[in-house]
């Protein structure tokens, strides 16, 4: 079960409003539905929340660059909500480098076989999840900028420490608990 809401700050307050994240596909996306919330590019953050498992938080002050914090990052990478969140450059990778290696790798037939042997598979470590491309790579534990909340009433100490119920916490310290209800 996913959970998704805007929180953007106004001179009034918070403003919350629940979001559908289907059409949804990368972290630019996320970014350009949060600046259309923003009033006078305003901050705006997004939580997504898969009970249980995970949370992010991405903030967006006007045209700058978002900031992401991912509480789980091995359980994010199994959700496509996750993946939106977790970048290359959130998990220290070169932008694209998987994207150009499995280019090269199907333009010159490197499948690991020469040509007219049959392919062969051979399993040696059932305790190996292959979830896809990230698989093995996406750290466990939290990820991203711990200070995200900082200046609004969540210090990096606490961020850290949240488990479950972890956006009704963080509303609650940014005064913003009972808009949020309202969107849940």
């Amino acid at each position: 079960m996913y959970f998704a809401a805007l929180l953007a700050r106004t001179e009034d307050g918070w403003e919350a409003s629940d979001t559908e994240l289907d059409d949804v596909e990368t972290l630019s996306d996320l970014t350009d539905l949060a600046r259309d919330a923003s009033v006078d590019e305003d901050t705006v953050l997004v939580f997504i929340e898969q009970e249980d498992a995970w949370f992010g938080v991405v903030r967006v002050d006007g045209e700058e660059d978002p900031r992401i914090y991912v509480s789980d990052a091995s359980a994010a990478a199994r959700s496509s909500y996750g993946e939106i969140l977790l970048t290359d450059e959130l998990l220290g990778r070169e932008p694209g480098a998987e994207d150009t290696i499995a280019a090269l790798e199907e333009l010159v037939g490197l499948d690991g076989t020469e040509d007219g042997e049959p392919e062969t598979t051979t399993d040696n470590n059932d305790d190996e999840d292959d979830d896809g491309p990230s698989a093995g790579v996406v750290p466990a534990g939290p990820i991203g900028d711990s200070g995200v909340l900082s200046d609004l009433g969540l210090p990096e100490a606490e961020l850290l420490m949240l488990r479950t119920d972890a956006l009704a916490e963080i509303a609650d310290a940014l005064g913003a608990a009972e808009v949020l209800e309202t969107v849940r």
